[in-house]
């Protein structure tokens, strides 16, 4: 596969920085690694007011990214919603995730879309256009399986799954077990880190619960705490360095990762090279591409009783924490750079 011109499409939201961020950053260092010439193009989106979101779509398909300063690009690799509507004769589609609002999230808490018909009509003109836009594409591949289930069930199309290692992976490392389980990610309402601490209220002490990530719920999830009475046992952090988290991971008992029907999560995979158990739902969607039951963790009912309960468990016997933890590293170590650049790659 000779080195290829390439230009990876990123929708990013100014001052945010998440898992979806991470993604594209890695692919094109990879890209790069693999000897590729390889480009990232952002252009930023806002998906409020809703009226919005249909603009900064078209943004993406007033773009033709076929040459630039002369030089033919060889091929486009579109993210996440809008990016994937750039025009391009070679276009292929890693997709993270679509406007997930319009689709399964909507009806649900998790959404604002509202059955008017303004509502209405936005959510079947978006599911058309991603139809159209990523029918275009030459491959689609998904970040995860039930990514592509999503993208079977709503618009008719087929991906392959395509999983990669986290950023983080060739620096994470285990460590010896303290008194704390780790919740890593935003704080917003979808990872329901209000849960983890909700079942703090029924862990056995002197276990701690110690936050690292910050969002738009960061207050209300502190007054939550307050609520249960955990407020002396549950530590926020905020955001966190990449070497503070390294350590935060290999120091803990193990991860509690229970969001709502997530994409992919790297979360899981870092727990899992640190050598530490995860506790996960079982509508938490992507992790349970990963977490076996009993196997390298827990997939427990959505409510703090039952992860309290896989919590005390764990707490309550540190050698089957540790064999969980191996068997969760066997599992991650198996998931590479090289078949997801080759794959993406291909004919380009």
């Amino acid at each position: 596969m000779g080195a290829k011109t390439i230009i990876v499409c990123e929708a990013q939201v100014p001052f945010v920085e998440g898992g979806a961020e991470f993604h594209v950053r890695e692919l094109v260092r990879q890209l790069r690694a693999h000897g590729h010439r390889t480009e990232l193009v952002s252009i930023p989106f806002k998906w409020y007011p809703k009226e919005e979101i249909l603009a900064h779509a078209a943004a993406w398909r007033l773009i033709d990214l076929s040459e630039a300063n002369g030089r033919t690009i060889d091929l486009a690799i579109g993210t996440k919603f809008p990016s994937y509507f750039v025009r391009h004769p070679n276009k292929v589609a890693w997709l993270i995730h679509q406007y997930r609002a319009a689709y399964e999230l909507c009806g649900t808490q998790y959404s604002d879309f509202e059955h008017t018909e303004a509502d209405v009509g936005l959510r079947q003109r978006i599911v058309e256009l991603d139809t159209k836009m990523l029918g275009e594409c030459r491959r689609i591949y998904s970040n995860a399986r039930n990514t592509a289930a999503r993208l079977a069930k709503y618009n008719g199309l087929v991906a392959e799954p395509l999983y990669h290692p986290p950023r983080l992976a060739a620096r994470l490392r285990p460590g010896p077990s303290a008194d704390y389980v780790l919740s890593v990610g935003r704080l917003e309402t979808v990872k329901r880190v209000g849960l983890v601490i909700a079942a703090m209220a029924r862990v056995d002490t002197p276990l701690r619960l110690v936050i690292a990530g910050d969002g738009t719920e960061r207050q209300r999830l502190e007054q939550l705490a307050h609520e249960h009475g955990v407020a002396d046992r549950v530590q926020f952090l905020g955001s966190v360095g990449d070497e503070a988290l390294v350590d935060l991971y290999a120091g803990a008992l193990a991860v509690i990762y229970p969001p709502f029907d997530e994409d992919f999560g790297y979360v899981t995979l870092e727990a899992f090279l640190s050598r530490k158990p995860v506790v996960t739902a079982t509508d938490s969607g992507g992790p349970l591409e990963f977490v076996e039951n009993g196997v390298n963790g827990y997939c427990v009912d959505p409510n703090p009783e039952a992860v309290a309960a896989a919590v005390n468990r764990l707490f309550a016997d540190r050698a089957m924490a540790a064999s969980l933890g191996e068997a969760g590293f066997e599992r991650a170590s198996a998931v590479t750079w090289d078949g997801v650049v080759e794959k993406l790659v291909g004919e380009a």
